[in-house]
């Protein structure tokens, strides 16, 4: 019997979705102009046009370079314990347990600096809009962190699968890069990532840093202790803690990459200091010269200590810990 007849052919459900990424963004750049509220974001040409550019360049080196993390899930399928197949509820039971995958990547993407350096260019954008949501990376393969679909692929789920519902998870995070979407239904908000909890992740207020992780589900960070609601009363104010001021896609691109390296080869170091510059939090410095986020909320609750211990910021100093996010955005050196 042919194995591979078996594979199903599945879309590109990326390439299948660009007609509906287009009308949405025509759509909201309409409702943008037609309902202008002036302490929200919108549009500027200049970073719409970076972010279009920098999704073409995915684009580009996902043809390029996909084939690397794809071949090594494929060898790792020879190793697979079972094989669920590709039944209805096997793509459902992949696609739950790929979100979750997603969680601990993207939570890692913003804690070590290696992964930030990629994911970077996502939240470079002081914007928030349809088209913040193709400002993807160009270097992802350097990184290594498709190892993380390894363990799926030994319980059982064929590559082929995994890939399709990656697909999925992205094209559902397309839509939640907006701010003409208020918050939604209660129900909808307590188990799905909605616009508004994805307007917390690229938040760069204090209390904001380090929440909202998920991909599809926001129960992820319901259970792991990394959920900020947003509040009205402290609008999302986006793009990095420092902001790199360009629109030259080459530098969004690998901008992090440059000043990562440079750190880590600073004279005078030692090998752990250097290793430190590569792995630890964005902000880390072998002196403590430079903030990072746990700093930074620390300091607000210093200038406002009447927010101590309210969402995603810690008590203040000598007060019992509260249930406060401990894990988004950190900041960009």
């Amino acid at each position: 019997m042919d194995l591979d007849a078996l594979i199903p052919n599945y879309p590109d459900v990326t390439q299948v979705a660009i007609p509906f990424f287009i009308i949405a963004i025509i759509v909201e750049l309409y409702l943008i102009k037609r309902f202008r509220d002036e302490r929200k974001a919108g549009f500027e040409t200049r970073d719409t046009l970076t972010s279009l550019l920098m999704g073409t360049g995915n684009v580009v080196a996902g043809l390029l370079l996909g084939f690397i993390a794809f071949g090594v899930l494929m060898w790792a399928w020879q190793f697979a314990v079972y094989d669920f197949g590709f039944s209805w509820w096997a793509v459902l039971l992949c696609f739950i347990l790929d979100d979750l995958r997603y969680y601990w990547y993207h939570r890692i993407a913003h804690r070590s600096r290696w992964v930030w350096a990629e994911h970077v260019n996502h939240h470079s954008s002081q914007h928030y809009n349809l088209t913040t949501a193709l400002r993807q990376s160009w270097t992802g393969t350097f990184t290594g962190m498709f190892i993380l679909r390894i363990p799926l692929v030994l319980i059982g789920f064929h590559p082929v699968m995994i890939a399709f519902v990656g697909g999925l998870n992205l094209v559902y995070q397309f839509w939640i890069h907006t701010e003409a979407i208020g918050k939604m239904w209660k129900p909808i908000e307590a188990v799905f990532n909605t616009p508004s909890h994805h307007r917390v992740h690229h938040a760069t207020n204090p209390r904001y840093l380090d929440a909202n992780y998920a991909g599809t589900l926001i129960i992820w960070d319901r259970m792991f202790g990394t959920f900020v609601p947003e509040l009205d009363e402290d609008m999302p104010r986006y793009g990095l803690v420092r902001n790199i001021g360009t629109f030259n896609p080459i530098k969004v691109a690998f901008h992090e990459w440059w000043a990562m390296f440079a750190d880590a080869a600073r004279p005078g170091l030692t090998l752990k200091e250097r290793f430190f510059y590569l792995v630890m939090p964005p902000g880390w410095s072998h002196d403590g010269s430079r903030d990072d986020t746990t700093k930074i909320k620390a300091d607000y609750v210093r200038r406002h200590p009447d927010q101590a211990g309210m969402p995603g910021l810690p008590p203040a100093p000598g007060d019992a810990p509260a249930d406060t996010a401990s894990g988004l955005r950190s900041p960009a050196e």
